[in-house]
């Protein structure tokens, strides 16, 4: 995986040194991630045209903040996921995906954290009730 340290690797590593939350954008294909200190990236959208990608390219991204102490998904699973035309299908997918492409991430720098969905993401797995195979 590659990893982009915005706005400097010096500066992440710094940031994370000291436990600053960190915004975190892992491409859904596990290749490519974007960190930096969340004063500094902001908001994800953000993160990802200061890095030089389009904002529009957020569906292509998983995204989390996390510091220490555990990682906070945004989830948010896109309608186009990987073609998959029944909503509790792609939700499931999503989130199988999800988990494995960021664990592996938080691996890949020395975390050795939780991943949390907090409540106000969790509609989508809310809906899943009883029928998630999750």
């Amino acid at each position: 995986m590659q990893l982009i340290k915005y706005p400097s690797p010096q500066e992440v590593d710094a940031a994370m040194a000291q436990n600053e939350p960190m915004l975190a954008a892992i491409s859904f294909d596990g290749e490519t991630a974007i960190l930096s200190q969340i004063d500094e990236g902001v908001e994800h959208h953000i993160l990802l045209m200061k890095a030089g990608f389009r904002d529009t390219d957020i569906d292509q991204f998983f995204r989390i903040v996390f510091d220490r102490d555990g990682a906070d998904w945004t989830f948010v699973c896109p309608p186009e996921y990987k073609g998959i035309p029944f909503k509790d299908k792609r939700i499931e997918r999503f989130y199988k995906d999800g988990f494995s492409t960021i664990s592996e991430f938080l691996h890949q720098i020395g975390y050795l954290v939780g991943i949390n969905i907090p409540k106000r993401y969790r509609r989508h797995l809310d809906m899943l009730g009883e029928q998630s195979t999750l």
